[in-house]
């Protein structure tokens, strides 16, 4: 597995590479103390398994380079480590595309698990940042405070919402943070038969966005079966 670390702090970078190459024997890690230096990088050898990058990185804003990432590299899974662990920022992360947002104050088992549920093909989000209260969300683009309340309200398990086996590719893909084009695409459905199917999952959830999906689904995966576990029983026929 082929890692890509970026923080401009040197030390936290050097902390970093030795707790991700303590991941597994074959973990590979690259460092980057830039985001000008992450896109070289990229450039050059852009196949890479997981990002791993400090939203507050000194030679640009992290949420615009979150957002190259994610428009040059679909699939490549970007994790968030970040000194903040504001409600706001993690939505706000996650909205965009984060595969996982992981505060730094985290121990090292909390970061090995949120790179096994990445990896896993889950979406990590800190119990810290659920249920948060409205003066921390005042940063927040419109409509946030609403997502983190509706998804902190408990939710059912995932074998319990009723989806078929179509439903949960959808929202797997949609916890990937594909929009619906690339959707269809994969399934190779109609963008209207997608859009059909996404609506069902929100109704499933009891959630009415994307992030909220993501937040309910992500306190559904602190119980015993995983979602990676929930889709594996699922039949194959479609």
């Amino acid at each position: 597995m082929r890692v890509l670390l970026i923080d401009d702090h040197p030390l936290i970078l050097a902390a970093l590479e030795i707790v991700i190459r303590g991941l597994a024997e074959d973990v590979s890690v690259v460092t980057a103390g830039s985001a000008s230096e992450a896109r070289g990088v990229l450039a050059q050898a852009p196949a890479f398994d997981l990002v791993l990058f400090d939203l507050h990185i000194g030679d640009a804003n992290g949420f615009d380079v979150l957002a190259e990432f994610r428009e040059a590299h679909p699939t490549l899974p970007v994790v968030v480590i970040s000194a903040s662990d504001r409600s706001s920022d993690v939505v706000r992360a996650i909205d965009m595309g984060a595969m996982g947002f992981v505060p730094k104050r985290s121990t090292n088992e909390t970061l090995f698990e949120a790179l096994h549920m990445v990896m896993s093909g889950g979406i990590y989000v800190p119990s810290m940042s659920l249920g948060i209260s409205h003066h921390n969300l005042s940063s927040a683009p419109g409509g946030l405070s609403i997502a983190i309340e509706q998804a902190a309200v408990a939710q059912p398990d995932l074998e319990s919402l009723g989806l078929t086996p179509r439903q949960t590719e959808v929202l797997a893909l949609m916890l990937r943070g594909q929009p619906n084009k690339m959707i269809a695409r994969e399934l190779r459905l109609s963008v209207e038969t997608v859009k059909d199917h996404v609506a069902a999952v929100l109704r499933a959830l009891n959630v009415s966005s994307r992030t909220q999906a993501v937040l309910a689904v992500s306190q559904i995966s602190t119980h015993p079966r995983s979602m990676v576990d929930w889709r594996k029983s699922l039949p194959d026929d479609k």
